[in-house]
């Protein structure tokens, strides 16, 4: 049984490769060519758009992974139905529940690689995409430290900012003020400053004066600042919730909690990471009923429509629904999952009547 496993586990892992093989190449064609349209405006260079292209791989993998499984197992195991192969190991007393059973452990390896680059790849390169597009044209003193922080220069003074989060909010601020000769003049801490009618407000603010006679400290509130950094900070360097790591999503909820503001959205893009891994393993639940049922009798070409159908309805109806939940305050956890208890239920249907 374990050689039959693992002939049905490289079948269907060949299947998604070769899927997502042709879908990649079509997606990064079609960046590609956006990409393109701003070679020459503001420096960009045949070379930076390529760059830029593959940076957006990671991305656009995470988001086809699941239709690649679909469509990629739906010709891999569609071709051991149409050479009788299934028939077979079913004649050879191997039951359909078992044949489910043993696409699904492989499914669960597919759903690890795809966490794997939805948390730690996708993420990353993203980011990186946005700054290089971002820095040279309208940030240029901003220089991005992983570690450090973020480091900007205003004049005479450096800026330095430990987190920045959507909606134009930076947490962890530092401020560095110098005279005409170089010397540190001021020193002012901020727990936090949120962009607001043209200006930035700050909370939690503690002043270090220095002069020759010593230093001398006072705290505030809240504090109006005209200027501190561009607003067009966050487009170099945050992502679409839809973009962001579940672990950080997580953390900026919680903060958003914390401060009485608005969630859904990113509550909605947190619980869709668990969604499109799992949509993996409900694609290779769907294919199966297939596999056995009329599609054994067709071709490759109807067991691709078939995919792109299934595909489609269900990147739709997850899209819609997710929609509405934002719009009419549904719970994002019922939001993200609906689409796919739907299909759950309409895949385990399908296997429940198969004879």
């Amino acid at each position: 049984m374990k050689i039959l496993e693992a002939y049905l586990g490289r079948t269907v892992i060949w299947g998604a490769l070769a899927a997502m093989t042709v879908l990649l190449v079509l997606y990064t064609f079609i960046d590609f060519v956006n990409e393109a349209e701003d070679i020459g405006k503001q420096g960009m260079t045949v070379l930076q758009a390529g760059y830029l292209t593959l940076l957006a791989v990671p991305r656009r993998v995470y988001e086809i992974f699941p239709a690649a499984v679909l469509i990629g197992s739906l010709i891999g195991l569609g071709n051991l139905a149409a050479h009788s192969e299934l028939i077979v190991m079913r004649a050879a007393g191997i039951s359909i529940r078992r044949v489910v059973f043993s696409v699904l452990k492989t499914g669960v390896l597919l759903m690890i690689v795809a966490v794997l680059i939805g948390e730690y790849v996708a993420p990353v390169s993203e980011q990186y995409a946005q700054q290089l597009r971002k820095v040279s044209t309208t940030a240029k003193q901003i220089s991005l430290k992983t570690r450090h922080g973020l480091w900007a220069r205003d004049q005479n003074r450096f800026i330095n900012v430990k987190q920045v989060f959507p909606d134009q909010r930076l947490g962890n601020i530092r401020v560095y003020s110098f005279d005409a000769e170089r010397r540190l003049t001021e020193s002012v801490f901020a727990k936090k400053a949120v962009y607001q009618d043209g200006g930035w407000l700050l909370s939690g603010i503690s002043r270090s004066l220095i002069s020759d006679e010593g230093v001398t400290t006072r705290r505030e509130q809240q504090e109006r600042w005209e200027t501190l950094v561009s607003p067009d900070l966050f487009d170099v360097i945050v992502v679409k919730p839809e973009q962001m790591s579940a672990v950080r999503l997580a953390k900026y909820v919680a903060y958003l909690k914390e401060n009485g503001l608005e969630t859904r959205r990113y509550a909605l893009a947190f619980w869709t990471h668990f969604t499109t891994p799992l949509s993996s393993l409900v694609m290779l639940l769907l294919a199966v009923p297939f596999v056995f049922g009329s599609v054994r009798a067709g071709g490759a070409g109807q067991r691709l429509f078939i995919g792109i159908i299934i595909g489609l309805i269900f990147h739709m109806l997850n899209r819609a629904l997710n929609n509405l939940a934002l719009v009419y305050g549904i719970p994002p956890i019922i939001g993200a999952f609906m689409p796919l208890l739907i299909f759950v239920a309409i895949g385990l249907l399908a296997i429940r009547r198969l004879r």
